[in-house]
C-alpha cells in the first residue's frame, strides 16, 4: 500500500520509505488495531538493518500524520482514529470513515417490520400506532467496528422502505436520496456500553461510548429516529457558528 497522502516521506531513503510503508499498511489494513504497541526503536533498527536515526524519523512522521502515539518510556502505539462530524449536518458515515483513510464496510444485523410499540411511538413522536421498520446495523473502519446503528423508520411516511432489505445499502444515505427532510433534531450524550453494544463494537461491557440520536421530519411527518453509538475516543462532534443577528 502506498503511503502517499498518509505520511510525508520527505527527504528519506529507501529504508526510511519502507518503514513508513510497512507500518502504515499494518495500521490502515487493521492488522494492527488501535492500542497495539509498535516495535521498539531498537527492534526496528535490528529488523531493517538501519540507524536508530532513520527509525526515529519514520516514527516521528507517523506520529505527525496521526497514525501512532509516542509515549515517553512506554514506546509507540497505534492511535485510535478520530472522525469529525458537524453537529447540525446529516452526514454519511461512509464518507466519515473514508476521510480517515480507512476502507469502509456496512453490515445489516437485523431487520423487522412491525406495528409500533409504545417505545417506538415515543422515539418517533407518533400520535398513533402504525407500521414501522426497525433496523440494526454496523459500520466498519478497516477491520474494526466504527459505529453501531439502531434505526426506526415510519412506514406511514416512507412506505417504500418496507420493501427495501438494506443488505447492501445503508439506510441513512437511502433515506436522504428518497425522502426530502424538512427538520432534524440531534441529541448527544455519553453512555456505558451494555452487552449488546459491547459485542457489536468489540469493546468491554461498561466501556464509555458517545451516543448521537437524531430525529428527522418531512412535511410535518416523523420520518426516522436513529441512534449511533461510537466507542469513546473514536468520534468528535464539531459545531461552527456565527454571532446571531439582532
Amino acid at each position: 500500500m502506498s503511503t502517499t497522502g498518509t505520511v510525508d516521506a520527505e527527504g528519506g531513503g529507501s529504508l526510511h520509505q519502507r518503514i513508513l510503508s510497512d507500518i502504515s499498511e499494518k495500521i490502515l489494513s487493521g492488522a494492527w488495531a488501535p492500542g497495539h504497541r509498535i516495535p521498539f526503536e531498537h527492534e526496528l533498527t535490528e529488523q531493517y538493518g538501519c540507524s536508530r536515526m532513520t527509525v526515529n524519523k519514520a516514527l516521528s512522521q507517523l506520529a505527525k500524520a496521526g497514525l501512532i502515539e509516542r509515549r515517553r518510556r512506554s514506546g509507540s502505539f497505534v492511535r485510535r482514529p478520530q472522525s469529525q462530524a458537524a453537529i447540525l449536518e446529516i452526514h454519511d458515515i461512509k464518507i466519515e470513515v473514508e476521510a480517515l483513510g480507512l476502507p469502509y464496510r456496512y453490515e445489516r444485523l437485523a431487520r423487522q417490520k412491525r406495528r409500533s410499540t409504545a417505545e417506538d411511538r415515543e422515539l418517533l413522536e407518533l400520535d398513533a400506532a402504525g407500521p414501522v421498520l426497525a433496523l440494526e446495523c454496523r459500520h466498519f473502519a478497516g477491520k474494526r467496528p466504527f459505529a453501531h446503528e439502531q434505526r426506526l423508520i415510519n412506514l406511514a411516511a416512507v412506505p417504500e422502505a418496507g420493501d427495501e432489505e438494506f443488505l447492501n445499502t445503508s439506510p441513512g444515505p437511502w433515506l436522504i436520496g428518497c425522502v426530502p427532510w424538512s427538520a432534524a433534531e440531534h441529541r448527544i450524550r455519553a453512555d456505558a456500553a451494555d452487552k449488546q453494544i459491547a459485542a457489536a463494537l468489540d469493546i468491554q461491557a461498561g466501556a464509555p461510548c458517545l451516543v448521537v440520536e437524531r430525529r428527522t421530519w418531512g412535511a410535518d411527518h416523523p420520518v426516522t429516529h436513529v441512534r449511533f453509538t461510537y466507542a469513546a475516543g473514536s468520534h468528535t462532534l464539531v459545531a461552527r457558528f456565527t454571532p446571531s443577528q439582532s
